[in-house]
């Protein structure tokens, strides 16, 4: 559990650092700005060393003057200079334009500020100083974050700073202010000082990715922002490609029918992550939507017992894992005999289980504790103590269904182990009875992957043995707010369920896809638990009117070679990102701030 802990906190370090990434407002929203800063920056700026109509009619006309060349060359970098890169169109170029300007103009008002005790030469001293700084950031970012060419960021990168240069330029030759080759000397050394510093920095970030993984650090964040702004999975899926490791997963069905219908529980021993549509995250919905098509049946995909480190590394290892499952699911079913469902609970922790024939089908919970990922370890214990009790046949699920802060895991651990010990050994000194299943989907448009619930949207399996009347409850999602799941089961009970259990998916395909310190909502902490209710009361009354007689048998399918990410590769991959970081912020400003100085010194000249 320890590892798993550790696992856990590198997620969360990784969450944290994708989660401080900003939303770009709307284009017209920009050029507003970019109206109120260019132009009223270049109105003050002149106006307050100018007090004249002529200093207000000229503060105009360079503000006006800087806003046009801005927008024509932001359009221009867009569709023909970056027209090709996926994240920069017109809207993010003008975005960056605009943080440009502001950062230009803070050093410009302070020019005007010394201007107006020691001199004009300040104002055009730090408005040059200025320019140096938007085309170090200029470059920086584009080199950081842009997969085109060096040609293209350069040209990209000076294009913006060097035109908008020419309006401040007439505006000192009409104050009769000299502009000789010290100031062409300035130009040329502000570009190779530039070109040098930013160049330097993406070199020493990407050192710290080529020396912990092989890969450059910014290519991992290049290919984050791809699958973050346009979706694309491919680059960074290459990057889990590159670091995985082969592994034999396992899938475990029960599979419930009669001569009418189907329905199936699938648990793959593999982890829906690590986020969005990157590798396995689709993966419960996926197995769930391709099983429905080929069988023509209900499915549910509950979460196994595992973590991370089984995270699929790409689409194409998630095409294999359910193409092999689609193969072997068409299977007959036998045992016509189940118990009914036990429930044990320690005050920690909180066993579900039920047996059909020779198989037995046990949930476990913290509820209303956390409940994330547990290890592997618990599902052997109850394989062994499955085959101690005569089963052949055992299907563990980690019900992931309530988020409260942090349990102690060693504690956790063992307090599962003891409800799975009491739980087995009830339920299999239980009479086993026929016994009926009904199962229904219903899929909530009104809920997105914003507020936390997945495509495969709430599926429910209700088992009747005798007159005990049971839901099991599977929503796609990635855990869920605490105490949510003890208002689902009794909604349930008064419409004639007499117990069950809520289940999760722990779908990824929720993560990271908002801008929150965990970056996804939990299901219920969006989502209005009134309206949640009532959709799950819709799927069980819907299973509860296809109930009949069926009969049940396990399958357990290995699937060879299958590339999973590995927990050692995932750790060190999100460990990767907080370094990189690190490492960046301990050299901006000795490496900046030295290439200022630079710049500085060249200025005492001009």
């Amino acid at each position: 559990m320890s590892a798993e802990s550790s696992l856990s906190q590198s997620m969360e370090i990784a969450v944290k650092h994708y989660s401080s990434l900003f939303n770009v407002p709307s284009y017209r929203t920009i050029v507003f700005f970019l109206v109120l800063t260019c132009v009223g920056g270049g109105l003050l700026s002149n106006a307050v060393l100018f007090t004249s109509l002529e200093g207000i009619v000229d503060g105009l006309a360079l503000g006006f003057s800087l806003l046009f060349t801005n927008l024509i060359l932001d359009y221009s970098i867009s569709v023909l200079v970056l027209r090709k890169d996926p994240i920069y169109d017109l809207r993010r170029t003008a975005a960056l334009s605009l943080f440009c300007w502001f950062l230009w103009f803070s050093f410009i008002f302070i020019g005007v500020a010394f201007a107006m005790t020691f001199g004009l030469f300040w104002w055009v001293r730090l408005t040059l100083l200025g320019f140096s700084a938007v085309l170090v950031l200029r470059l920086t970012v584009f080199c950081s974050t842009s997969s085109m060419g060096n040609k293209q960021l350069i040209a990209a990168s000076f294009l913006q700073p060097v035109s908008c240069m020419v309006p401040f330029l007439l505006i000192w030759a009409g104050m009769n202010y000299p502009i000789g080759p010290s100031m062409f000397l300035f130009f040329v050394s502000s570009v190779a000082i530039g070109l040098i510093s930013s160049f330097s920095f993406v070199f020493i970030v990407n050192r710290v990715g080529e020396q912990v993984l092989g890969l450059p650090s910014l290519s991992l964040f290049k290919a984050f922002l791809l699958n973050w702004i346009v979706d694309l999975n491919d680059p960074f899926e290459e990057v889990l490609e590159k670091l995985g490791e082969k592994q034999n997963v396992e899938v475990s069905l029960i599979k419930f029918g009669s001569h009418k219908t189907e329905a199936i529980i699938a648990v793959p021993s593999v982890h829906p992550g690590p986020f969005k549509n990157v590798g396995s995250s689709l993966l419960p919905s996926m197995l769930k939507t391709t099983l429905e098509k080929k069988l023509n049946c209900v499915v549910g995909v509950p979460h196994g017992l595992l973590g991370h480190e089984f995270d699929l590394a790409s689409q194409l290892q998630n095409r294999k894992v359910i193409n092999r499952i689609v193969e072997f699911a068409d299977f007959e079913v036998s045992e016509a005999r189940a118990t009914p469902f036990v429930k044990v609970s320690n005050g920690l922790a909180t066993a579900c289980c039920q047996i059909f024939g020779r198989s037995a089908f046990l949930s476990f919970t913290l509820a209303p504790k956390t409940t994330e990922d547990l290890p592997q370890e618990l599902g052997l214990f109850v394989r062994q103590l499955a085959e101690k009790q005569g089963l052949t046949c055992s299907i563990v699920v980690n019900s992931h269904n309530s988020l409260d802060g942090k349990p102690d895991v060693e504690e956790a651990l063992n307090a599962l182990k003891t409800v799975a010990t009491t739980c087995l050994e009830k339920v299999s000194s239980l009479r086993q009875l026929h016994f009926e299943v009904g199962a229904a989907t219903v899929i909530p448009n009104e809920f997105s992957l914003k507020d936390g619930m997945g495509p495969g949207g709430i599926t429910v399996f209700v088992a009747k043995v005798g007159r005990q009347k049971i839901a099991y409850v599977i929503i796609d999602g990635n855990n869920m707010v605490s105490e949510l799941r003890e208002d689902i089961l009794s909604a349930l009970n008064f419409i004639g369920v007499d117990d069950g259990e809520v289940f999760t998916t722990d779908t990824h395909s929720v993560n990271a896809v908002i801008l929150t310190e965990r970056g996804y909502h939990p299901v219920g902490e969006a989502i209005s638990h009134e309206k949640l209710i009532g959709y799950i009361e819709e799927a069980t009354r819907a299973a509860l009117s296809n109930v009949e007689s069926v009969k049940a048998t396990c399958r357990i399918v290995t699937i060879a070679d299958v590339k999973v990410v590995g927990e050692k590769q995932l750790q060190t991959l999100c460990l990767l990102i907080d370094r990189t970081l690190q490492k960046a912020k301990s050299v901006i400003l000795p490496l900046f701030g030295t290439s200022g100085l630079l710049l500085m010194l060249l200025l005492m000249f001009i």
